[in-house]
């Protein structure tokens, strides 16, 4: 449960005008049953007790993105654009204490940035705390044009070069992962209605990205040889949907005291790219 300290505004806001806007303060309230329920949506399992059970709870702290989606909402309810024809571009996440297991954490949201791509255009919401910061890389479609500043026009790879991965782990998600994630706060149907998958071109309904890469963040603290309560650093594009059911390939490298680069692949498909993770070993 959340409180939200700010009004709706205006909704004749122009797209350029987001950059710099302050989202105003939420209160995150959470109780360890919902930390159990986000680290099982996840594909923690008894085999990581302390993950799934209160006796000495330890909450992921990816959890902190599920969390602060707060933000993104609400940016999208400003009316500069549909949320609805929006995609999660990239994803960074920075701790900078361990995850408390229950609430409430005030945190705040602001619109860092806005780039015009031409063709499109990328917004970029952060949400800041004692505990976190979150950075959530929004891509608007068609959005572009409008003769604002590109930002970096170069990618920016995490995965250096190299002959293959140091180190492998595969997931197989349940048909039912996306319908459990939902339960963590985005119930966006896109994740559960045939129809509305259906209309943004997929067979059937996807898996939350943020779901992808808190699987991904939990399966590496293994090549890291730490606790997944011990991520400090996360960042990742989302590349590419899963879609439930699918057996989700996590290959790290460039392992060195805690840190690594990593991608995520479905078959050859790669869904997560250009990650970096840190863990304190």
């Amino acid at each position: 449960m959340s409180q939200d300290s700010r009004k709706t505004p205006d909704n004749s806001i122009q797209l350029p005008d987001l950059a710099g806007y302050d989202l105003g303060e939420q209160v995150l309230d959470y109780v360890e049953r919902d930390v159990i329920l986000y680290a099982l949506a996840v594909g923690a399992t008894t085999q990581q007790l302390d993950l799934v059970y209160e006796q000495d709870l330890r909450a992921l702290p990816t959890y902190a993105c599920a969390l602060g989606l707060w933000a993104v909402e609400r940016a999208g309810k400003l009316g500069a654009y549909d949320p609805k024809r929006s995609l999660h571009a990239s994803q960074s996440l920075v701790m900078h204490r361990a995850m408390p297991v229950t609430g409430p954490i005030v945190s705040r949201g602001r619109i860092v940035n806005v780039w015009d791509k031409g063709k499109a255009a990328l917004v970029e919401i952060e949400v800041s705390s004692p505990v976190f910061t979150a950075l959530y890389t929004i891509f608007l479609p068609g959005m572009g044009g409008w003769g604002g500043e590109r930002g970096s026009s170069a990618v920016k790879s995490g995965t250096p070069e190299h002959t293959g991965p140091d180190w492998t782990s595969t997931m197989v998600t349940g048909r039912d992962q996306a319908t459990l994630y939902r339960l963590t706060g985005d119930r966006h149907p896109i994740h559960i209605e045939e129809a509305v998958a259906a209309e943004n071109g997929f067979e059937r309904p996807i898996l939350h990205g943020l779901c992808t890469l808190g699987i991904a963040a939990r399966e590496l603290a293994a090549a890291a040889g730490a606790h997944p309560a011990g991520l400090r650093e996360l960042h990742a594009s989302l590349a590419a949907p899963v879609l439930p059911g699918d057996a989700i390939d996590v290959l790290a490298s460039g392992i060195d005291r805690g840190q690594m680069h990593f991608t995520a692949k479905v078959g050859e498909t790669v869904v997560l790219k250009g990650g970096r993770a840190c863990f304190i070993l």
